[in-house]
């Protein structure tokens, strides 16, 4: 028989594995989901690996993962399933609000078929990391374990938004990329010419303002939810009765978490990993959440980003640890029994590390220092690990959201350690700077600041950057935080012109700053279009800003006795 033959309705895959195309699943309301099936050589019944997605089955991840094959080769059946309205799925898809039943519901309809052993595990990223983690809550029975990458269990906290600023360019795309499959699924000819249009030109969308009134997100017959994401810019029922933020006690299976440190979805992945190791609803559950955080983007996982090249270690065989996760769980193989709890790249010595808690044993406190002004590159802007013992003069910039400070990615929020030497010569954002190390310094965590600031306006963010410093003057990317005004002080008095301590979490990250290198933090008022940009005025919600109620503002850092300025770093002990 040769390969790619159908035989008795089945498509022959070469290695005894076969394909069965478009499988019907006819759901309790009635709608019918469609799965391409994979089954392994050999006599059954076998366990089940799910995928769940909105991408057509074909895809199947292989972006980043291993083709369905593959899996059906190593003794699984594999079953690729379109979400409702998505695919050859009936049905209308709303992003995230049917996935916690429609999944329970599939693998109860698969654990009555011949073929199933009443084994099953679930595997995918990004919103097919979603479906695990909603499917998981529901409790199915013969659910064992899942493998959720770069996703996250709380959407508001770790997929849309970041203390209070939207992730636009993220947003915006993906948002774009959805509704092209839903105008032309519904026939909308003219939307789907827009998007279209808009699609070619996905960098620069962004810079439509006001965003949240984006002619193309307008079209008649379009789905709302685009809009309902950026409407909804606080946390709340919206967003939790799509996530399991407000469920984690429910889902009681293990789950192997896969992170990047230049993901989108980076901080929703390691807040999911740490939120079910503390509060998943059995000990097996809580004893058996693993972590494995890379050096990689959203896609693809690899050694190159940009014009950086992470070393051969980057190239970690992911689809053998999720093969060996799974083979833990649904064949008794004990083969996860020595794994650590997490698997950590450290940037900077490309290297891959372990450990079995979360974060540096101790914080390194760097105080922003300085005695005349730290704009740009070119200033007097230090880290010390001493605080001031004397009033040091305010660092003062101007944020203008017509001329915002950008992100690490610059105008295209490409992600990757982007060399950021070129932004700070900019008198818009302040940057402080350690002296060369002499000796290594391993940071392993979330790193956070606390920032003494006073601002002009009613209303404003404050972006804050970690930068790795070259002996060459390189200044490559590590990882980013910011907050509103609006989140951070929700419930408190925020004034124009008063001093308000700002504290927040940077991104996760690990990477080692090596001998002769510096660390630098940088301070602006944006970083677009990663993030929305802030109009500076109270009440006027950032999605609907325009130039016309933009306005700029000053804003001052302090670092004196009783306002110091910090940055602090979570460290790992020397060796470790």
């Amino acid at each position: 028989m040769s390969s790619g033959a159908a035989v008795g309705g089945l498509v022959d895959c070469g290695s005894g594995v076969r394909l069965e195309r478009g499988v019907r699943c006819v759901l309790a309301d009635g709608v019918a989901l469609v799965s391409d099936h994979y089954y392994p050589p050999g006599a059954g019944p076998h366990p089940t690996l799910l995928m769940r997605q909105p991408y057509g089955r074909d895809i199947a991840s292989t972006v980043v993962y291993a083709h369905p094959v593959w899996f059906a080769r190593h003794g699984y059946n594999v079953v690729i399933q379109d979400v409702r309205g998505r695919g050859d799925s009936e049905g209308e898809f709303y992003p995230f609000r049917h996935e916690r039943v429609d999944g329970a519901e599939t693998l109860r309809w698969l654990r009555g078929r011949p073929e199933s052993n009443g084994k099953f595990g679930m595997y995918g990223f990004s919103y097919q990391g979603m479906t695990q983690l909603l499917a998981a809550a529901a409790q199915p029975q013969g659910l064992l374990c899942i493998a959720p990458g770069m996703a996250a269990y709380d959407l508001y906290h770790g997929w849309f938004y970041h203390n209070g600023a939207l992730r636009l360019s993220s947003a915006l795309g993906w948002g774009l990329q959805m509704l092209r499959e839903d105008a032309r699924r519904l026939g909308l000819r003219a939307a789907s010419a827009a998007l279209e249009a808009a699609w070619i030109n996905v960098r620069g969308e962004p810079l439509h303002a006001p965003y949240r009134n984006h002619p193309v997100l307008l079209q008649e017959g379009l789905p709302p939810y685009v809009i309902n994401w950026f409407d909804h810019d606080h946390p709340g029922r919206y967003w939790s009765q799509m996530d399991v933020s407000q469920s984690v006690g429910q889902i009681q299976v293990p789950a192997l978490h896969v992170s990047g440190w230049f993901d989108t979805y980076l901080k929703g992945s390691v807040d999911g990993f740490l939120a079910l190791s503390a509060g998943a609803g059995s000990a097996l559950a809580r004893d058996n959440q693993y972590l494995v955080a890379g050096p990689w983007v959203h896609i693809p996982w690899g050694d190159l980003i940009g014009d950086r090249d992470l070393g051969p270690a980057a190239l970690l065989d992911t689809d053998a640890i999720l093969l060996r996760w799974f083979n833990h769980w649904l064949k008794d193989s004990g083969e996860f029994d020595h794994e650590p709890k997490i698997r950590h790249f450290a940037l900077g010595a490309n290297t891959w590390h372990e450990a079995q808690q979360w974060g540096g044993g101790f914080a390194l406190e760097l105080f922003l220092r300085g005695d005349d002004r730290a704009n740009s590159r070119k200033g007097t802007g230090a880290l010390a690990t001493t605080a001031p013992s004397v009033e040091e003069p305010r660092d003062i910039f101007v944020y203008d959201p017509e001329v915002p400070v950008h992100g690490p990615g610059g105008a295209l929020s490409a992600s990757g350690p982007a060399n950021q030497a070129a932004l700070e010569m900019g008198n818009n954002l302040l940057v402080y700077t350690t002296a060369p190390l002499t000796a290594p310094l391993h940071v392993f965590g979330s790193p956070e600041v606390e920032i003494h600031l006073s601002t002009s306006a009613n209303s404003a963010d404050l972006a804050a950057k970690l930068v790795r410093v070259l002996p060459n003057g390189r200044a490559e990317f590590v990882c980013i935080g910011i907050a509103r005004s609006s989140y951070l002080f929700a419930g408190q008095a925020y004034a124009a012109d008063a001093v308000h301590r700002w504290r927040f979490c940077l991104e996760p990250t690990s990477c080692v700053f090596a001998v002769g290198e510096s660390l630098r933090l940088e301070i602006a008022g944006s970083a677009f279009p990663l993030y929305d940009r802030n109009p500076s005025v109270a009440g006027v919600k950032a999605g609907v800003a325009e130039p016309w109620n933009w306005r700029r503002s000053t804003h001052a850092v302090l670092h004196e006795p009783g306002h110091a300025s910090l940055l602090r770093l979570p460290i790992v002990e020397a060796g470790a």
